[in-house]
């Protein structure tokens, strides 16, 4: 019999310390069980244990018996692998959207999925370049609240600030706030974008997520510019962008010196339409893309390694782009 007052909750106990301590690999005897169980105050008898096991399995956990000397009780399958758990906590500390404590209090929570012995496992660490220092924490909260505008189809609001030259933060509109229509939201190079119908600039606008304070769904305001919205939508996404810059899609040629391709398909992903192997290693690879100076820039920077083939129209534009850089 479990002691005290102890007896209705002994089972969780149990189950806390198959979940903490046991796996395919790692199992716990009856006496070690009846040990644990003592370091909690409860004292139980076998016999009362093995119907908690039971019960347990009717609940589907999936108790296993492992027959080894002596006889050992262990959780074998799990909601989570500890590799799918290692994915995720890499994924936390490689997003730059989120400050150096959201992520160790996610990682927390996702250590607790794990049992203790494979928790040490998780304490990995990625260096994360360029991870917000702001003391705005709520980014993960706006975007919980832009989901429910969207849902809600109905306009969303919240302050907006840039960096100045002092290297302070100023909000935008002289501290008025932006009203907007959310179309969706973006996760690109570390950061979450909110894609929005601005009636007051009548276009649609892209804001970075970080940069938003004191955001809140409008219930009363229904969305305006529907249609606008939902063919932004269905058709975004098709050509690569650089650094949220987009421009006018085009189709270009990008001829890849040998040993270089996978630095084009790495960056162009599916905006890659074709690849056509030349003599020598060399590959034509043609790729949608809208047009902006950060992709002239991004040529730029691969020196000879990946040029611009065609259009030739194209070709002239990078020219003057490079000669107006060299301009005084």
């Amino acid at each position: 019999m479990a002691s005290g007052g102890k007896t209705k909750i002994k089972i969780l106990y149990l189950l806390k310390i198959l979940q903490e301590e046991t796996d395919a690999e790692h199992g716990l005897t009856m006496a070690q069980l009846i040990e644990r169980l003592a370091e909690y105050g409860i004292s139980a008898e076998r016999k009362s244990i093995y119907g908690d096991i039971n019960a347990l399995r009717e609940f589907d956990v999936d108790v296993r018996t492992y027959q080894r000397n002596p006889v050992e009780y262990a959780i074998e399958r799990r909601g989570f692998e500890i590799g799918e758990l290692m994915l995720v906590v890499d994924a936390i500390q490689s997003c730059r959207a989120i400050t150096d404590k959201q992520a160790q209090m996610l990682i927390a929570n996702v250590k607790t999925l794990a049992t203790n012995r494979d928790q040490a496992r998780l304490d990995r660490r990625i260096h994360v370049a360029g991870r917000i220092k702001s003391v705005n924490e709520s980014v993960l909260d706006t975007v919980d609240a832009i989901h429910e505008a969207l849902r809600l189809r109905c306009k969303f609001e919240f302050l907006y600030s840039r960096l100045g030259a002092d290297a302070k933060r100023h909000c935008t509109r002289n501290g008025k706030k932006h009203v907007v229509t959310p179309a969706g939201i973006s996760y690109d190079d570390g950061f979450y974008y909110l894609t929005a119908w601005d009636d007051e600039y009548d276009e649609m606008r892209e804001y970075r997520l970080d940069r938003m304070s004191a955001a809140a769904v409008l219930h009363d305001m229904p969305a305006s510019r529907a249609e606008e919205v939902r063919t932004y939508k269905a058709e975004s996404g098709k050509a690569a962008v650089f650094g949220r810059f987009a421009g006018n899609e085009t189709t270009t040629t990008l001829r890849t010196e040998p040993g270089k391709l996978e630095i084009v398909t790495d960056r162009f992903g599916d905006a890659v339409l074709s690849i056509v192997a030349l003599e020598g290693g060399i590959a034509d690879v043609c790729v949608r893309v809208c047009k902006s100076e950060q992709f002239f820039g991004w040529v730029a920077g691969m020196g000879k390694a990946v040029r611009i083939a065609a259009p030739q129209a194209l070709v002239g534009e990078y020219r003057d782009y490079l000669r107006f850089l060299l301009e005084d």
